[in-house]
């Protein structure tokens, strides 16, 4: 294993590590169910709003490091029907978790999607940076 695949290895590592402790560490005791279609009208009435933004925002990004590290390491990674499937599962998979665990957490399938939107996304760009870049090389 090359010193560049170790680092991202780690990084990537790293990065799941940090989307455990933001995602799994408890807030309570048991779990709330998130009613995506009041989620979805709390974000779209609360644009002006700090709170919804950052939830926003975070549940977009949380997962994007991560995606963004495996297409690197892994470029077959980077079909778009792989990513999708591998940033759906990993939403899920918090969710399930959350749910599964008395963690005192929301669990809301509209942040599974938001989560793999940000994945996919990150996930897409990255893997068309690195084809440009060899396009230019």
């Amino acid at each position: 294993m090359t010193a560049r695949r170790t680092t991202l290895g780690g990084l990537l590592a790293a990065s799941v590590l940090v989307v455990g402790l933001l995602t799994l560490l408890p807030a309570g005791v048991g779990w709330a169910w998130g009613s995506p279609a009041a989620e979805l009208h709390w974000y779209a009435t609360s644009l002006d709003s700090r709170t919804a933004m950052l939830q926003l925002i975070g549940n977009l990004g949380l997962l994007a490091t991560p995606a963004a590290l495996a297409v690197v390491l892994w470029p077959g990674l980077a079909s778009p029907l792989r990513l999708t499937a591998a940033a759906l599962t990993s939403g899920a998979a918090i969710e399930l978790l959350q749910w599964a665990l008395p963690l005192g957490r929301v669990v809301s399938p509209l942040d599974a999607l938001l989560n793999a939107t940000g994945a996919l996304a990150a996930g897409l760009l990255v893997s068309r940076a690195q084809r440009a870049s060899a396009r230019s090389a």
